[in-house]
């Protein structure tokens, strides 16, 4: 049984209800608890504001540098999203988005490159017709971007309505993320509680 820093039994139902109250779960040690945290202020990208940055969409025109797939390598986006110096995703956390996906309610993007060796992804959660996206990696140039860029051609054709990307980072801004008060946030998420298919 997975437990947060102050004991409370955590299950994947347990998460997709904090999402709807906008929380999520963050640990500081990679081994350490976790704790839930709603912010005041919320990095969001809807699609009358999302672009590609000229320079990703010239690789892209360009030549196709990686073989995209969904949902082929989960645990292993995941995992590399946590290799890093500083991480919040605890091996609890770990484990947890892990049956989350296993109950189709996560989902991955990941980039392969020409050897079949996996050089980025990202991945996040489906909640109605948004979807909360939780961390991403490369380890080839451009291979998180052009995930980022995928999820979003996917989501649109799907239906979703929002792309939560949490906190605002210059990386996400240059697709247009932008931050908006959590009040704000609040009525986008109930703008997107009807059900769609990832």
């Amino acid at each position: 049984m997975v437990r947060d820093a102050d004991g409370n039994a955590v299950t994947p139902e347990v998460i997709i209800n904090a999402y709807w109250q906008r929380c999520f779960p963050m640990a500081e040690p990679r081994r350490g608890g976790f704790r839930w945290y709603r912010p005041a202020t919320r990095a969001v990208i809807t699609w009358d504001a999302w672009k590609i940055p000229d320079s990703l969409n010239k690789v892209i025109r360009n030549r196709q540098p990686y073989r995209i797939t969904f949902d082929v390598d989960f645990p292993a986006v995941i995992s590399a999203c946590a290799q890093r110096d500083e991480t919040w995703i605890s091996l609890d956390i770990e484990k947890l988005y892990v049956a989350l996906h296993a109950l189709g309610l996560a989902h991955s993007v990941e980039a392969w490159d020409a050897e079949n060796k996996l050089v980025g992804g990202l991945y996040g959660v489906v909640l109605g017709a948004a979807f909360c996206g939780e961390s991403m990696f490369h380890r080839a140039p451009d291979a998180s971007k052009i995930c980022a860029v995928h999820l979003v051609q996917r989501l649109q054709t799907s239906g979703f309505r929002l792309l939560d990307c949490q906190q605002q980072t210059p990386h996400m801004g240059r697709f247009g993320a932008r931050e908006i008060p959590d009040a704000d946030y609040e009525h986008l998420l109930d703008a997107c509680r009807m059900p769609v298919t990832f």
